[in-house]
């Protein structure tokens, strides 16, 4: 029987049983990742236990610090050796910033006067009067000229320029950058990272009564055929052009406010991360009901 289904939000009857099974779930796609890149238990074990003791350390954020080492290890399970080691060789975020070239390749999928009739990105002469590359690379900075951005975004792929007819064209409508693996990398923590921090957070208010602090919902369905998956993709990806269009010139608003209201002081301390993902495989083969001439297995 085929269905369609929205994420319920009832909680299980074994609660314990439920967080064993999702954690596994969790980790299962990062254990594939370590494998993939020739990583073993040791990597993900260490990464298992730095996580660990930043969340201790976020959790008793308030406390005495003289006594961070005992309170650490007492919460995390990890021994003080282990947690003084962690502790005295931090390894260092680096922070989410976005690159020059990504500011281009989002302006020109969010504006609207960079679009077609259909909403999709123009080509663009390489030079000339607005609209052209170069007017849109000197909008986003001034600091980098728009040939060497030009050239980024050809060698991630993600635009192509023909000299024949001086013109530059959007290869792709997202910013995964293939030939970049250090970049990709940094987007699957990024994206995914964001994407769970927000579930755990709404998990911990609901528990407690509260009204959830982050958006999070999906749509899930089986007994699709590889054809119905691949029309769901595009119909997918235009509800993302849609969604890119009318996000990206109400953000880019809101930041102009915030900054024109803060400039006597600190600047504006929140972030936000807006994402829409699909994923697809294959259904799980459904259990043959046993014959009642057959023995019973206990």
């Amino acid at each position: 029987m085929c269905m369609l289904h929205i994420d319920p939000m009832t909680p299980p009857d074994d609660t314990e049983t439920a967080f064993q099974q999702a954690l596994e779930r969790l980790l299962l796609p990062l254990a594939q990742l370590c494998l993939d890149r020739g990583h073993g238990f040791p990597l993900l074990a260490e990464a298992m236990k730095r996580a660990l003791v930043a969340a201790a350390r976020e959790a008793h954020s308030g406390a005495q610090a003289s006594r961070d080492i005992s309170r650490i290890s007492t919460t995390t399970g990890l021994t003080r050796r282990e947690v003084t080691r962690i502790t005295h060789t931090p390894q260092a975020e680096a922070p989410a910033r976005s690159s020059p070239a990504t500011q281009v390749f989002t302006k020109w999928m969010g504006s609207r006067r960079l679009q077609d009739k259909d909403g999709h990105p123009k080509a663009l002469p390489r030079q000339g009067k607005a609209p052209s590359f170069e007017e849109l690379a000197r909008s986003v900075t001034r600091d980098v000229h728009p040939r060497s951005l030009l050239e980024e975004l050809c060698r991630l792929g993600l635009a192509s320029f023909d000299p024949v007819t001086d013109t530059v064209t959007l290869e792709r409508d997202s910013f995964v950058p293939s030939a970049d693996q250090s970049r990709l990398l940094g987007f699957v923590g990024h994206n995914v990272g964001d994407h769970l921090s927000a579930a755990v957070a709404n998990l911990a208010a609901g528990s407690g009564g509260e009204k959830p602090p982050h958006f999070e919902q999906a749509v899930f369905a089986d007994g699709l055929s590889a054809e119905s998956v691949a029309q769901l993709r595009g119909l997918v990806t235009e509800q993302w052009r849609g969604l890119m269009a009318a996000l990206v010139p109400r953000l880019t608003e809101m930041i102009d406010a915030d900054e024109r209201a803060h400039q006597a002081g600190d600047p504006p301390p929140r972030r936000v991360r807006i994402g829409l993902y699909t994923f697809h495989a294959e259904a799980p083969a459904a259990a043959a009901p046993s014959s009642p001439d057959e023995p019973d297995p206990s």
